[in-house]
């Protein structure tokens, strides 16, 4: 049924062309690359090169858990040569489009994804059902981005065999700078002596915690839609702020900041910007902001939540 519908939608967005704003005019030489989101959109610029024309689904500021796809995105995806989503639970629509025929990325099935932490590694009193939830932000670890960037070389690779030792040059260069920064990262925990980080905010950044060995304290998992701690959570946080000695707390990219605003009032630290990745602002987007980018402004952050 699910595909089914699909197929309807596509069928009526063909049927009904005259009202919608036309499709631009494609190169038929290059290939059609489709993401789900920023970091795989990345990666494959960093890859591909001029070699293929990409289209990213969820526009640059845009809520990514609530995104759902139009019946234009679906004609992209089933015409497109690649695909690559993230997979989980937030992008549970992908199972309705995918077909044999469509060569398809998930880039949680590429690293070794663990569970979406719900005791110690955030601080808050919710209750937790019994079924186990996959933590969906897979690309905030150097290495699992190398991973993910590897996996693309190879389609990219066995999908343009002419172009196959540019892809492998590409990404070869490219691991390099993953590995640095990846080295830069310990190093700054290492020089650092401390491992404790207090995030204002959601908690996506488990993967990245587990690489370098991080305790990480926050009000909500990656994916959670509260918005609004309770005194109990901010409370929490803020005694431990006082009894690690921490002298900034994290907030996430596109946050109202609030949560932030009260412990640095009630302790007198500073608040930094974190950056998942999960997506960039507009403006980040037409000013060519990468994920390597955003890793290295986490960088300057680590260095100094960490004092």
């Amino acid at each position: 049924m699910k595909r089914l519908s699909v197929i309807i939608l596509a069928l009526c967005l063909l049927l009904c062309g005259c009202n919608a704003e036309p499709e631009p005019a494609h190169d038929a030489s290059k290939l059609q690359i489709v993401c789900t989101s920023f970091p795989a959109y990345d990666f494959v610029r960093e890859i591909a090169g001029d070699n293929a024309e990409l289209t990213l689904l969820i526009k640059p500021g845009s809520e990514v858990h609530s995104y759902e796809p139009t019946p234009k995105d679906m004609i992209r995806i089933q015409q497109c040569d690649l695909f690559i989503c993230n997979g989980g639970e937030s992008e549970q629509w992908v199972d309705s489009l995918i077909t044999p025929e469509l060569n398809t990325i998930h880039m949680m099935d590429c690293v070794d994804a663990v569970e979406e932490s719900h005791e110690g590694i955030y601080a808050a009193e919710h209750e937790h059902g019994e079924e186990v939830e996959l933590d969906e932000h897979v690309w905030t670890s150097p290495l699992n981005a190398i991973r993910i960037s590897e996996a693309i070389c190879n389609e990219l690779c066995r999908l343009d065999e002419a172009n196959a030792e540019e892809y492998t040059a590409r990404f070869t260069a490219y691991k390099s700078q993953l590995l640095t920064l990846d080295r830069e990262f310990r190093q700054a925990v290492k020089d650092s002596g401390k491992h404790t980080l207090v995030f204002a905010d959601r908690f996506p950044m488990r993967y990245f915690a587990l690489e370098y060995g991080l305790d990480c304290y926050a009000a909500f998992p990656g994916c959670s839609s509260e918005t609004e701690p309770s005194a109990k959570t901010v409370a929490y946080l803020i005694d431990r702020v006082r009894e690690d000695s921490i002298p900034a707390v994290l907030y996430m990219e596109f946050s109202n900041q609030k949560m932030a605003d009260v412990i640095c009032e009630d302790t007198g630290c500073k608040k930094l910007p974190f950056y998942s990745a999960h997506s960039v602002s507009a403006q980040q987007f037409e000013d060519g902001v990468t994920y390597l980018d955003l890793m290295r402004m986490d960088l300057n952050s680590l260095k100094e939540a960490l004092g």
